[in-house]
């Protein structure tokens, strides 16, 4: 498997790519402008008649979303180390799951088994328990 890039863009002109990124630039431009508009019209009808805040701008609200964005959305990234680290909680539950699964392989072993132990003895133990549950029914009586 070769670059990715080089895949996508073999056999297209350089007339094509360029206007698949000035699309995609358009795009997500007319998308941010769209949630800005957005954002700022939910907070105009909304914020003054609830709490007495005061109508906002354009981009007041771009500005908004920005500050929500870096308060509780961060910009990506993977989090840092704090999903390298595993938490004592998820060793845990991993090491529960490793358990039930050595448990689980362990039952289907028997099980495997369980042909052969008929075979050479399933039919002589089960008469061996009817003739001891007869004794113990003419036993009662």
């Amino acid at each position: 498997m070769g670059n990715f890039f080089e895949e996508k863009i073999s056999g297209r002109s350089p007339w094509e790519i360029a206007g698949w990124v000035l699309l995609a630039i358009v795009g997500f431009s007319g998308l941010v402008i769209f949630f800005g508009f957005i954002l700022m019209w939910l907070w105009n009808w909304l914020m003054p008649d609830l709490f007495g805040l005061p109508i906002i701008t354009f981009w007041q609200g771009m500005g908004l979303c920005l500050l929500a964005k870096i308060f509780f959305g961060g910009f990506g990234g993977g989090g840092g180390s704090s999903h390298k680290k595993e938490s004592r909680k998820h060793k845990m539950h991993r090491g529960i799951a490793k358990s039930c699964k050595e448990e689980a392989k362990a039952e289907i072993s028997k099980w495997k088994m369980y042909d052969q132990f008929w075979e050479d003895e399933g039919n002589k133990a089960f008469e061996e328990y009817v003739s001891r549950k007869r004794n113990e029914k003419t036993e009662e009586e």
